[in-house]
């Protein structure tokens, strides 16, 4: 299992746009979000469930 710091890392990254997308699996994803719910950038990051529990969490495109 990745470890918080990691996770925040991939935050980071998809917040930032230097991450096109990130896929957690089904068994990691309390452990993610939990990490997602604690980034003071959240906002910034959208998440799609996948078939199987599996999630994809991309930046949020701002168009201004």
């Amino acid at each position: 299992m990745v470890q918080d710091n990691k996770y925040e890392e991939i935050l980071n990254q998809l917040a930032e746009g230097k991450l096109e997308e990130y896929k957690v699996e089904a068994k990691n994803a309390f452990a993610f979000q939990a990490a997602l719910r604690n980034y003071g950038k959240r906002q910034d990051i959208t998440g799609v469930a996948q078939r199987g529990g599996a999630i994809v969490y991309k930046p949020v495109k701002n168009e201004n």
